[in-house]
Formats: C-alpha cells, structure tokens, sequence
C-alpha cells in the first residue's frame, strides 16, 4: 500500500452492508475505497462500485475473485434490494400525485411513533407551497427543516414529500427498537445476567414468541419455570440426546471428564460424550473425596465408562495430572478397546505458558502490554485507536491467559499499519495524552522497528499452536485426522524461523516435555494415517510411527482376529489407491470431503477398514468447557432436600445441554468477547489493568465518553481455515523421531515400505 494513503475510520452511520468489506483511506483531499479480499483501490464511485465489485455485477466495476460466496451472495441480494427500493419509490412518486399525500392513519401512525416530540404531519396534495410545512409543532410555529426548505426552493416535490415520511416511518421503527433496547437491558441488568446472553440462539426466538404473542400473553411465574416448563424441556433434550446417542454405533464416542474448582474449594467433574452429530451432557459428580485417590478415580470413570456403553467409547478425555495418568491406564487395561488420552488443548496451553516464561518473549510481551494498558484505561485514546483499527479491538481474548498473550500480540501485528497512521496523525499530535508518560512510550514502541520485528518472530513461532487450539476446539471438524499434523507444522515452523539446532531445540523441549504422551498416541498416529489428504501426500514410506500406532489402533479397537487380519489386505488396497480409493473422484475429494465422510464414500470395497476409519476420524482430541459461571453446578452438591436435589440436576442436564448445542453456533457470531467485558476480566487482566488503580485524572477514564463501536470484523479475517494452512508435504525425519538437545548423533530414518 502507499505510504500515503492515511486510513480513515468508517464511521457507525455507515449502515450498508459493504462497509465492513472494505477500508478507506484518505490521499491528499481524495478519499479512496480498498476491497479487503483482493486489495483493490477504487479512486472513485463510491460504496456502491465497491458492492458491485463484491457481487460481481460487470460494468462499472471489476469482479473481486476472493470474496467469499457468502459474501457474495449478500452483496447481490443488497443490490436487489436497492433496485426494488428505486422502482417503488418511483411507483410512489407516480401514485401520489393522484392522491393525498399523507392519510388519517399516517397521521395516527405519527403521533403514536413520536408523542414525544411535539411534532405531527400534515398532508399536502401534490406539491407544497413555499409558505407550507411538512412538520410543525403542536404550538403552530415552523420546524427549522421546513424553513429552510422554503428559503431554498420554490417548491417541493411529492417525492421528496413521501421521502420524508418515510424518513419519519424509520425514525418511529429506530425509537421503538431503542424502546425494546432498553427494555431487555433493564431485565438483564435487574437480575444480574451476563451480556452475551444476547447471543445465545435461544435469544432471538424468545423475542419473535412474545412479538406474536401481542399483548395477549402472561409472562410465566416462577411455579410455571420450576415446574411444567422444566418437566417439558428435561424431555425435549432427552429426545434431542437420544438422537445424538443412535450415531454413536456407526461412529464411537468419546468420553471427557472436565475438572472445575470453586470458589469454596470443591472439585466437580463434568461428564460429556462427543461424536460428530453433537456433545451431550451426562452429569456433574462432586468428586473432591476421590480427586486425589487414583484408585476412588478409577472406580468413578468406570462406572461412566459402563453407563455409555463401552462398546461405543473409543477414549476417555481427561487433563493430564498424575492421578488421571494412573486412573486412565488401568481403565484402559480394564476396558481392551478403550484408550485413556490427555487433553490436547491444555498440552498446548502449557507449552504457551512455557514459551511466555522465556526471557526475550517476556519482555517483548511486557512492552507490548504497556500499550494496551495505556490505550484501555484512557477513553480519549481508545476511541482514537478504534477509528484508525476500524473498530477492532488490539486485545484478543482467547480461552486461557497463556493463549491471549499470544492471540493478542498477533492481533497488534495485524493491525501495525494502523496503530503506526494513528501516532503519525495530526489526531495524535493534536491529543494532549500523546504528551503523557503513557503516551510517549507508545508512541516510541509503535514507531520502534526493533519491537516490531520480534513481535513477527513470537506471532511466527506461537501461530502453529494457536492454530492447534482452534482445530482441537472446532465443531467444524472432528480433530482426530489433523491434530498430529498440526504439531508436525509446529516444530517444523518453528525449525524455519530459528535455523540454528541450539536455538529451535529450546522450544523443541518444551513441546516434547508437553506433548510426549500425545506423540506415542496411537490415536493421533493412526488418525493421520487414515486422512487421505496426508496419506497421500507423503513421498516415500510411512514413518515407522504412524505405520504402529495404526497397527496398534487395529489390536486394541477391532477385538476380533479375524476381522483384523480382512483389515491388513483392506490395507494394502488403501495404500495402492486401488479400487473406489483411485477414482478421480476420490482424489479431488481428498482434499474437500472430512475425512470420515470420504471412507463413507469411497470405502465401500474395504469394509472392515472403513468402519475402523470412520470411528477413529469421528472423534475429537480435547475436552470442552462450559461457561462455569452461568452454571450452578456447586449449589446441586450443596443441596441437602432430595426432591429439590433431584430437580436442580435436571435444571443442569437442561442447562448444559441446551449450552452445548449453541457451541457451533457461537463461533459464527460477529459479536466476541470484549477484551474490557467481565466475561473476559480474568483471562486480559494483564492486558488492560492499569499499573495505577488511582487516577488523577478520572474525565479520560470515562467509559460513557466511549463511542459506539462499529467493527469491520472482515478486516481479520483469515484467508483459509486451518486445514488448508496444514499444507501437503511431512519429509522432515527429525520432526517424526523427536530428536532431543544433546543427542550426539541425528535419529536414523526409521521407516517401513
């Protein structure tokens, strides 16, 4: 981009759906438009060139050849949308000239819409005299918009006319919408609810059921709640589990036990069962009197293990503490066709934690600190950052503590061009914090080229890992054919970047050190094995790893020798593309379809592998958290009366299933977590708790002088999903046979034909 394009923030008034596809930036007195999918500057035609070059409408502008379809799409039924609107404008402007303007019901309509305002409409027949008014007030005089038209033209037209009603018709829908707002804020804030609440999926139906409802209908007592509406819901997800629970015979399930600490020092542990139709909650069991017993442990995840069905368990998710190790083991021994695996997504939180504690990524993660603290506890500069990131915030909130030091510092690279416009602005100059301690080390980091380059290093070096977490938290996905892959890319990365033996061996260590029990699963192993997309892709013979873990995998799931030894020839046909497996088809979809669904599809000539395949792709590689603060799982351990016992773990069992259903959806809401919400309080504390908790100067720390937010959310977007960023070629023996710092001599090539 040229240096002298200076980035303009899009305002909130922007309300066309194109504005959050597009940035615009100022060159000399010229303001210019740029599609964020393709990078094209358009000097000229407004928004409107931008979403015809979104929706691909030829003429007047060029076809964008990345915009996403969904996108797209939207910008096509927005042009739509726009052309209907002309030719009914037109249609009212021919019609109105034959008509009253403005009937007895517009004018009830009016002053039912705005009582407020002293203003009512008063209807004119085809045009208006220069002495008339569209709006005067109840006490007769001239509204200021009418005199001005008066001084400027001789006459208004009738379309102008029925424009303005219109305009009025918004006016009255924006004030009852502000009416509704503030209604459901009222209830919210009243009883103490969290503000994401508004994006559950249940929201929105809730609002349309009382709108169709009318006047008519009584809100529901607390009887009602706790009662017949419970009963009514306790079997609506049964019946939704059940359905859920009927896969489990084609694709295996598994297990995860999720460990909770509260406040007064009780341990509870969450059973769920996951498979690709959906995660379902079994129950909350207070476990602080066997926690620290590995044998009182055993016995309790046994006694889930036999509630499943361990036909249809595959693994047990647990977190990797010595009393899981050993609780896990001897279930697996237990049970021949179960495995005991650690959560992967807390190895991985681990190794970030490590990484923070280096010295050089401290310090760097420290500076970059400084600014955030600055920017969030001082509203003057926060609006100025949010105009120049287009809304965005430069705090990235993700699961842990350890994961958002490294979310958030790739955030502010992504957004270094802006923050570098912002301190270069006359805004800047002109702002009197820029002056402040605060302000004049900003200013010094942000234009610090130095800083910048070691934060590209750390976001290059932590990307891979951030990468694994979202693949092993996606409901996209199952993650079992892709999370080895991912670690893979992670040392390789890593290998890049650093060059030097003694230098990438360091975070080496600390991934093996983490990951150890991950690498020696044959889950993991075979789950690469059995995905086509890297199968294939590999040059020469499988790694002697991958090619055990997947015989392991045959012994330990497929109990039968017989069917173990039709799965040895099955695959040999695998191995050869031969068949179904060799289709043109089936190559192409290697890529496209989940890799479960493509031995679905082309499997059928090897049956027995087939089944083993799809049990192992279907299952996931970490445990899933719920929102342990909207649950009251401690008060149902609390509860001493059996009948008042029973009926709040049913009021979790509904809880935490209708939660887990909206775990898909969540991830499409525009609407994530605000680095400043108290959703997110503990997890960016370090990010934005000012050093001083007492301030001189309270008027910048004003959070009502903070301007709306209008976020271009399509500015982060990322280009592929994670999959794709996984690439096709694994040639790099030393990754495979983890050579660890010291080894006087490099891993031989272990490898099998």
């Amino acid at each position: 981009m040229a240096s002298n394009l200076e980035p303009i923030p899009i305002t909130p008034q922007k309300h066309d759906p194109a504005w959050k596809h597009c940035q615009m930036f100022k060159n000399g007195e010229r303001v210019q438009l740029k599609c964020i999918y393709c990078g094209k500057i358009f000097k000229g035609g407004g928004i409107h060139r931008i979403k015809e070059h979104l929706a691909g409408h030829k003429g007047n502008a060029s076809t964008c050849l990345r915009v996403p379809s969904d996108v797209r799409l939207i910008m096509r039924e927005s042009l739509d949308v726009v052309v209907v609107k002309k030719r009914k404008k037109q249609k009212i402007a021919e019609e109105i000239t034959n008509v009253n303007l403005v009937s007895s019901e517009t004018d009830t309509f009016a002053n039912q819409v705005d009582t407020n305002t002293g203003l009512h409409m008063i209807g004119e027949p085809d045009t208006l005299e220069p002495s008339s008014s569209l709006l005067v007030n109840r006490e007769g005089t001239s509204n200021a918009s009418g005199e001005r038209r008066k001084r400027g033209k001789g006459k208004i037209s009738a379309a102008e006319a029925n424009a303005l009603i219109v305009s009025t018709v918004e006016l009255g829908a924006k004030r009852v919408n502000n009416h509704v707002h503030m209604a459901i804020g009222r209830f919210l804030f009243d009883i103490g609810a969290p503000l994401d609440a508004v994006n559950s999926v249940y929201f929105q139906p809730m609002v349309d059921a009382i709108v169709l409802g009318g006047s008519g209908p009584l809100m529901p007592l607390r009887n009602d709640l706790q009662g017949w509406v419970l009963k009514k819901l306790v079997e609506e997800v049964k019946n939704d589990n059940d359905k859920v629970m009927a896969a489990w015979v084609r694709t295996g399930c598994s297990i995860l036990v999720n460990q909770w600490n509260t406040e007064t020092g009780r341990i509870l542990l969450n059973f769920l069962v996951y498979c690709p139709e959906g995660t379902v909650f079994l129950k909350s069991i207070d476990a602080s009197s066997v926690i620290n017993s590995s044998d009182a442990l055993y016995e309790l995840l046994k006694q889930v293990v036999e509630e499943v069905g361990f036909k249809h368990v595959l693994q047990m998710i647990t977190n990797s503490e010595e009393q899981y190790i050993v609780a896990g083991r001897r279930l697996a021994e237990t049970f021949p066709t179960l495995y005991w695996t650690p959560c992967a997504a807390q190895c991985v939180h681990l190794i970030l934690e490590d990484f923070a504690k280096l010295e050089w990524i401290n310090a760097i993660l420290e500076q970059a600190r400084s600014i955030t603290r600055f920017i969030y506890n001082n509203s003057v500069v926060l609006n100025m950052v949010r105009r120049y990131t287009f809304g965005n915030d430069i705090v990235e909130p993700a699961v842990t503590r350890s994961a958002t030091n490294f979310t958030t510092l790739k955030r502010m690279v992504d957004l270094k061009n802006n923050l570098q416009a912002m301190v270069t602005s006359q805004d800047w100059i002109d702002c009197p914090y820029s002056k402040k301690p605060g302000g004049l080390e900003l200013l010094d980091l942000v234009s610090n080229q130095s800083f910048w380059s070691s934060c590209v290093l750390i976001t290059q070096l932590t990307n891979p890992l951030l990468r694994i977490l979202r693949m092993v938290g996606s409901e996209k996905r199952p993650a079992m054919g892709y999370v080895y892959a991912g670690m893979y890319r992670a040392k390789e990365t890593i290998k890049k970047e650093l060059v030097k033996r003694d230098d990438y061996m360091v975070y080496w260590n600390i991934i093996d050190h983490w990951w150890e029990q991950q690498w020696h699963h044959p889950l993991h192993a075979a789950g690469f094995y059995l995905n086509p997309k890297f199968f294939y892709s590999m040059e020469g013979d499988m790694p002697n790893e991958m090619l055990s873990g997947m015989l392991d995998c045959i012994e330990k799931l497929v109990p039968d020798v017989e069917v173990q030894d039709k799965i040895s020839k099955e695959i040999n046909s695998y191995k050869n593309a031969v068949g179904d497996f060799g289709r043109k088809m089936a190559v192409r979809a290697r890529d496209t379809l989940l890799p479960a669904e493509w031995w679905s599809t082309y499997g059928g000539s090897c049956p027995n592998l087939a089944r083993l395949a799809i049990h192992v792709l279907s299952q996931t590689c970490s445990t899933l958290g719920l929102k342990q603060n909207q649950i009251p799982f401690e008060k149902v351990h609390e509860t001493r009366n059996c009948l008042e016992h029973h009926r709040l773990r049913d009021l979790i069992f509904v809880q935490c299933n209708l939660q887990l259903r909206q775990i898909g959806y969540e991830s499409k809401q525009e609407d994530s977590m605000q680095p400043m919400s108290f959703e997110a309080a503990t997890i960016v504390e370090d990010w934005v708790t000012g050093m001083d908790t007492v301030l001189e100067d309270d008027t910048y720390s004003d959070w009502m002088k903070l301007d709306a937010l209008s976020v271009n959310t399509m500015l982060l977007r990322p280009s592929s999903d994670e999959v794709e960023e996984l690439g096709a070629v694994f040639d790099d023996c030393e990754i495979f046979n983890r050579v660890k710092e010291g080894d006087e001599e490099n891993a031989e090539d272990n490898v099998v034909s």
